[in-house]
């Protein structure tokens, strides 16, 4: 297949003035090349898009794929990880990963959260402050956690987001509101284990691969994956492997990222983090059905390492999935 690949490259955007925190969630070119390469081990015709604007370049000059390998999580808005999406369905073009109303609901914490609560899954308290008046309707026993309600690779997490009181909930909130220009969530504190479940497949094809735990090094940034913690992983985290054989808790963990994964329709391959409260019950925090693909560095990738299948095998059944949804013709 002729397939199309579109990312944000972060070393593009910090040239054109945006921060290190603003483009901490797009790809180094080593990312790219590893699927590019990956793509032609498995015997198609791989093709650099690039960036949004630069697809809707290409398809404007009448360039067409059978598939799109899509990376790009888009800049701007609460919608931004679904633009790729969205203009891939109006050309009928195919695309790997989840459609336009996963990638906007997911990117939305507190949405995801009431209706993946609706589906029944289990997920901690939780209250959405918009403005600062909404603060006073919050009743969530401390402590709590609160962080911007639609970023990822823990911006806007560090050691002040776990709050023992309101004294302190309102200056961080009124912080993050001005900081972002997006919601806070605020949510129960859960002081138990941090796991992150590796999923691939689709509807009911869809399957567990497994578990990492989350464990923080002495002197990583506590109570927390942050920013910090993301961006030094290799110093400040341990990422072990757990398995459902052999740990309740585990088990538990991976039902419920299967019934996430599962309600909400994602496809091909993504992760769910979870953490426990006190009595070892783990609860959904977030859904990443755009997860980073860096071989070394992403979680994924680092999960499959971590069980053997190599990152070719990885990319191949992303592909496989995806491809059903390949027209047949015009």
């Amino acid at each position: 297949m002729r397939i199309g690949l579109t990312y944000d490259l972060r070393a593009e955007y910090l040239a054109a003035g945006y921060g290190e925190e603003e483009t901490a969630e797009f790809d180094r070119p080593d990312t790219v090349e590893a699927i590019e390469h990956a793509l032609v081990e498995l015997g198609h015709r791989p093709d650099r898009i690039g960036n949004v604007r630069q697809l809707i370049d290409r398809l404007a000059r009448g360039d067409r794929w059978d598939l799109v390998f899509n990376l790009a999580e888009g800049l701007h808005g609460i919608g931004r990880e679904a633009q790729v999406p969205a203009i891939l369905d109006v050309y009928q073009i195919a695309y790997t990963f989840s459609d336009p109303l996963i990638m906007a609901l997911s990117l939305h914490k507190g949405m995801t959260k009431s209706v993946l609560r609706d589906a029944g899954v289990p997920t901690p308290d939780f209250a959405v402050v918009h403005r600062p008046a909404d603060l006073d309707r919050v009743s969530l026993p401390f402590p709590v956690f609160a962080k911007p309600v639609a970023e990822g690779t823990g911006k806007g997490i560090g050691p002040a987001s776990k709050v023992c009181d309101a004294a302190a909930l309102r200056p961080l909130c009124l912080g993050l509101l001005d900081r972002y220009r997006q919601p806070v969530l605020v949510e129960t504190f859960l002081p138990g284990r941090e796991m992150t479940v590796g999923i691939w497949g689709t509807g009911p094809e869809a399957e567990v691969l497994g578990t990492l735990e989350i464990i923080l090094n002495s002197g990583a940034e506590p109570d927390a994956y942050s920013y910090v913690n993301k961006e030094q992983c290799e110093e400040l985290v341990q990422y072990r492997l757990v398995s459902a054989d052999h740990d309740d808790e585990v088990r538990r963990a991976e039902a419920i990222a299967l019934k996430v994964w599962q309600a909400l329709g994602c496809r091909d391959a993504g992760r769910v983090d979870l953490r426990s409260d006190a009595q070892g019950q783990p609860l959904f925090l977030e859904l990443n059905p755009l997860a980073g693909l860096h071989p070394c560095h992403s979680d994924l990738p680092m999960l499959c390492t971590a069980l053997g299948i190599p990152y070719l095998k990885l990319i191949e059944r992303i592909v496989q999935s995806a491809s059903q949804r390949v027209r047949a013709g015009p």
